[in-house]
């Protein structure tokens, strides 16, 4: 089974250590992007996984498209032009100063394509299975159209849709979020949503806001997921990632999935965190890497919730454990969880 992941790459510019971005005189530079992510993570599991972005033709578009090659993604459906790679700062936080990311992404080429610029038919082809996540609708009304446009060609022809949520303030509003998932998530069957990712773009509260206490409010993740799927019939499965998180580096993680059968939970993870960036597209790619293996339910969310708790080991956007190493964290786990 192949995989899909359509999303925009970017170059990651961080101040050494725990720097903030006024004092910074050098920056650490490396890549990453919310479905670059997935995809990697993916490739390294052993997946067969491509990637759909639009790179700049000079160098850091070069090296972007490297990184990906480097660990086994499929860029042959990499579209190149000439313009400008997008950037994100990131400052990572301590204790109780929270990490900050600030966006220069504005007239990227990927933020300057056209719906027209995706030609749907061929670039699916030997396609099984398209992820993406609400980062790329957020990015311009006419991303907003092309993977409206992806999810509806993906009806036609029995490819599966995956969907993380992910939503992102500094991106889009609330009101716009839910006026284009609205016409989008009809065609999606995996749904994955975290904390706020409810609220702001279905309108569904999942939990009170107060991020130190999610797992506490289990059960009204749980009754938010139930909502979701009668909502949106076509969904097979909605899967969560809920937290209690006391400082940046100190947490409490555990994934929560709903299908047909009902409801199934991971262990509890106590974490120190290294760098949070990445644990929802580890989760993702955990959970997709479960599905086209046909892991039970149990294994399924077991999986996934490894995966993302590995990443947050992990400096860099991307998850880069193996199944093996996923695996002997999941063992652990459901130690834990007995």
């Amino acid at each position: 089974m192949k995989i899909l992941t359509f999303g925009e790459m970017m170059l990651r510019l961080k101040p050494p250590l725990h720097e903030r971005i006024l004092q910074a005189n050098q920056f650490e530079a490396a890549y990453g992007g919310s479905e670059a992510n997935v995809a990697v993570s993916l490739a390294l599991m052993g997946d067969e996984v491509a990637y759909l972005t639009k790179l700049p033709t000079h160098f850091l578009g070069q090296a972007a498209l490297n990184q990906l090659r480097s660990y086994g993604v499929d860029t042959s459906r990499i579209i190149r032009e000439e313009g400008r790679l997008g950037i994100y700062f990131f400052e990572k936080g301590a204790s109780i100063r929270s990490t900050n990311v600030i966006y220069d992404r504005k007239d990227s080429v990927m933020a300057l394509s056209q719906a027209e610029d995706y030609a749907w038919d061929a670039l699916f082809q030997g396609i099984d299975l398209f992820y993406f996540s609400g980062i790329t609708p957020a990015i311009s009304d006419e991303l907003a159209r092309a993977c409206l446009e992806a999810c509806q060609y993906c009806k036609a022809h029995g490819i599966t849709v995956a969907c993380d949520l992910n939503y992102r303030g500094k991106l889009w509003s609330t009101q716009k979020a839910q006026q284009v998932m609205r016409e989008i998530l009809p065609y999606v069957k995996i749904c994955m949503a975290h904390d706020e990712d409810f609220e702001q773009v279905l309108g569904i509260q999942a939990y009170d806001g107060d991020e130190t206490r999610g797992i506490e409010q289990l059960e009204s993740y749980r009754q938010a997921m139930a909502k979701v799927r009668e909502r949106y019939p076509n969904m097979q499965m909605v899967a969560s990632v809920v937290r209690n998180i006391h400082s940046v580096e100190n947490s409490q993680w555990m994934g929560v999935l709903l299908d047909d059968e009902g409801y199934v939970t991971s262990a509890v993870y106590d974490m120190h965190v290294m760098e949070g960036v990445g644990g929802g597209d580890a989760f993702g790619a955990g959970l997709i890497h479960g599905l086209i293996h046909h892991y039970d339910r149990q294994q399924l969310i077991d999986y996934a919730m490894a995966a993302s708790v590995l990443k947050l080991t992990i400096h860099g956007d991307f998850n880069l454990n193996t199944e093996a190493e996923i695996m002997n964290v999941m063992s652990k786990g459901k130690k834990m969880q007995r």
